[in-house]
């Protein structure tokens, strides 16, 4: 009976190219939350108009959201079949 068994092989649900394009994905998430950084005032009582530039208002935020939407992408891609 016991050779009537076939052996499973382990497998992960994701494939090495899943994982890449993840990487890929959350390292445009963080270069989105770096370009957020900034604008802040050196004197407290001065108020400094860079913290309104299209950088951290438009641009980092839609980093953010496309690498998000990568991330979806990445985890849904299916793999490849192998042969």
């Amino acid at each position: 009976m016991s050779s009537n068994k076939q052996e499973k092989k382990f497998e992960f649900a994701l494939s090495k190219e899943n994982y890449i394009l993840m990487a890929i994905g959350f390292a445009i998430v963080i270069l989105g939350f770096i370009l957020m950084i900034g604008g802040r005032s050196e004197d407290p009582n001065v108020f400094n108009e860079e913290i309104y530039g299209f950088q951290r208002i438009t641009l980092a935020p839609m980093l953010v959201l496309v690498g998000f939407a990568f991330e979806v992408y990445a985890i849904m891609k299916k793999p490849k079949e192998k042969k």
